[in-house]
């Protein structure tokens, strides 16, 4: 190959950035056509070729050491007080006090300690730290938003190391189903689960009682491992009191726990004055002292504690509609429903399908419940008012979720029927029109009744295995969802569904008089048809009842002449459709008299015209 130009460059100037600049084009080579050349040229078949321009690629992998974390606390004790002073004692702690106010060090080190406390009081109130300074930009952001939701943690069992970093270990091999889910009351990062199998006859040998207390910032393993005497159904934090949790057992005890105390239950009740059958409910009261709560199960009870002795029950109700107070035709109770606003009423759903509201402050037991409502073809699985409007309370059963009014005895809205059974179902804390309800396909429902009424705003498939339990943040943002075979999704909801909207109020108080304003109307014509009806029932006994009575003899013999009678008519009928379709001799003899008189008469009329005709002949 022939050099045609070699470019040179000294080798100081090895590394010196290059300086370029615009010059005009130069051509080096002309290379002009040659057309003798053209005959040489052969002609082939089209060739495709590839070439491969990226680089090659190794992929390596690195398992990294696991790290077990642990949560570890210190509880704070109130001290200090002197040996001979019992800080349980009220009238020494404050005779204590007096003294101590009095003394000279006292008053200088408190005077001392004001002025630096008043520098960071003054500090805090000079700026909020917390202030949100672009709220109506955000809220712009949300009325555009479609409604959504996304899964931000999974409580399940393990199946590989990929789930460690989605889910908290359950250590039990067998599986059991997430009953009950209650949420922390002071910090929305901890979850109690009651976990108990409710099929019936399929408790196996190995089959483990426990219940946890879930951390959600710790993936590795439970907070706290509650250990009952018997299965937990239904498990609840205490409000007042975080530390502190209530359960309802499947053999029908009921325990509470102080989480202080480790994973044993403080007391438990005993079986000769506990339910019968699973407590599905255990609620806590609003008390002074936070130490009372009542639980319901499906023997037709309801049964009043207070923590502080469950030797025995402070209080009994037998849910028996018919006010006589017979626990063998009481109602099992599958669901309970406590308002703290309204402290002396409460709601039971059963396992027939009706709903029975309770006044716990009533003079005698039957006075007790006050009303019932019924609607759905099965067990009433969840009853729970709004949190906006309390005489407004939605019901889960069977294929379909209604929302009644107290004021009227049939619901006032209801959802279409599903194909799958309804397992569950709340209202939101923060929306009045948003309700959530959980299907045995493993699906989520959000339903926005401002927004459609006839579908869910929102369907999301959770699961494959049927969801049994649904429990909302008191934010209205984190959903967590219990299946049938223990897992726990927690899921977040997108900024629309947990906002206060515009107007939202309004429009909902607006919608519920309406529909409550129709059903009354609705059931005031049904009573004025049933007050008619009645009116005609009364009305054709009083004529039965003027009849004269008739002898045995008398109802024979006027038997027997009404199957003559209808026996002569049925032949009358007979002869007469014969006589209509087969004419007789005689009918025909008639006929052909008929057509010879015709013809003698014509030849009458014939003969009388020709004796006309001579006669005119003779005159002329």
């Amino acid at each position: 190959m022939e050099i045609i130009y070699v470019y040179t460059r000294k080798r100081s100037e090895f590394g010196r950035p290059c300086g370029f600049s615009d010059q005009p084009a130069k051509v080096n080579v002309d290379i002009p056509p040659d057309p003798s050349m053209a005959s040489s040229f052969i002609l082939r078949n089209p060739v495709d070729s590839y070439v491969q321009h990226t680089s090659d690629m190794s992929e390596h992998e690195v398992n990294t050491e696991r790290v077990e974390v642990e949560s570890r606390g210190v509880n704070h004790v109130e001290g200090g007080w002197p040996k001979d002073i019992n800080p349980q004692e009220v009238e020494q702690t404050i005779r204590f006090r007096k003294k101590v106010e009095k003394d000279e060090n006292y008053i200088n080190t408190i005077t001392h300690l004001g002025t630096l406390m008043e520098h960071c009081v003054k500090q805090n109130n000079a700026i909020n730290i917390y202030e949100e300074y672009f709220g109506e930009e955000e809220m712009a952001e949300v009325e555009d938003e479609p409604p959504s939701a996304k899964t931000i943690n999974v409580i399940s069992k393990l199946t590989s190391f990929f789930d460690v970093l989605l889910s908290k270990r359950d250590p039990n091999v067998t599986k059991r189903t997430a009953t009950h889910l209650s949420w922390h009351p002071d910090t929305c990062k901890k979850l109690a689960v009651a976990y108990s199998s409710l099929e019936f006859q399929q408790n196996m040998k190995d089959m483990s009682f426990d219940s946890y207390i879930w951390d959600l910032e710790n993936h590795n393993k439970p907070e706290l491992v509650l250990k009952p005497s018997s299965p937990l159904v239904s498990l609840e934090y205490n409000p007042k009191d975080s530390h502190v949790l209530v359960g309802g057992c499947y053999n029908g005890q009921m325990a509470y726990w102080d989480t202080r105390k480790g994973g044993l239950p403080v007391e438990v009740s005993t079986v000769e004055v506990s339910h019968r059958d699973p407590v599905y409910g255990a609620i806590w009261l609003q008390s002074k002292t936070g130490t009372e709560c009542f639980s319901a199960s499906t023997d037709g009870q309801v049964l009043w504690w207070d923590i502080r002795k469950l030797s025995e029950p402070t209080e009994t109700l037998v849910l028996d509609i018919t006010r006589q107070g017979l626990l063998e035709n009481a109602l099992g109770a599958v669901t309970l429903e406590f308002e703290p606003t309204m402290p002396t009423k409460f709601m039971v759903g059963t396992e027939q399908g009706i709903v029975i509201a309770c006044n716990r402050k009533a003079k005698t037991p039957p006075e007790k419940i006050t009303s019932t409502y019924s609607g759905h073809h099965g067990p009433v699985y969840a009853l729970a008012r709004n949190p906006f409007y309390p005489k407004i309370f939605l019901t889960v059963g069977d294929w379909t979720a209604r929302i009644w009014s107290e004021e009227t005895k049939e619901s006032i809205m209801w959802t279409k029927y599903h194909l799958s059974y309804l397992t569950d179902g709340c209202w939101s804390t923060v929306r009045p029109s948003v309700f959530f309800t959980t299907r045995s396909d493993g699906t989520l429902d959000v339903w926005d009744f401002l927004f459609k009424q006839n579908d869910p705003s929102l369907s999301l498939k959770v699961c494959n295995e049927p969801l049994s339990s649904l429990r909302l943040q008191d934010n209205g943002c984190i959903i967590g969802c219990g299946s049938k075979l223990g897992t726990v999704t927690l899921l977040e909801t997108s900024s629309g569904l947990c906002t206060l909207q515009r107007n939202e109020k309004t429009l909902a108080t607006a919608m519920f008089e309406r529909e409550t304003k129709r059903e009354k109307i609705l059931e005031a014509r049904q009573r004025e048809l049933r007050l008619k009806e009645r009116a005609r029932s009364e009305g054709h006994e009083t004529e039965v009842e003027e009849q004269p009575v008739e002898s045995p003899h008398e109802v024979l013999d006027r038997a027997r002449r009404e199957f003559f009678e209808v026996i002569k008519v049925e032949l009358q009928r007979r002869a007469q459709a014969e006589t209509q379709h087969l004419p007789s001799a005689f009918q025909v003899k008639d006929r052909m008299g008929e057509e010879a008189a015709a013809q003698g008469e014509e030849s009458q009329l014939s003969k009388d015209k020709e004796e006309e005709e001579e006669e005119e002949k003779d005159a002329a």
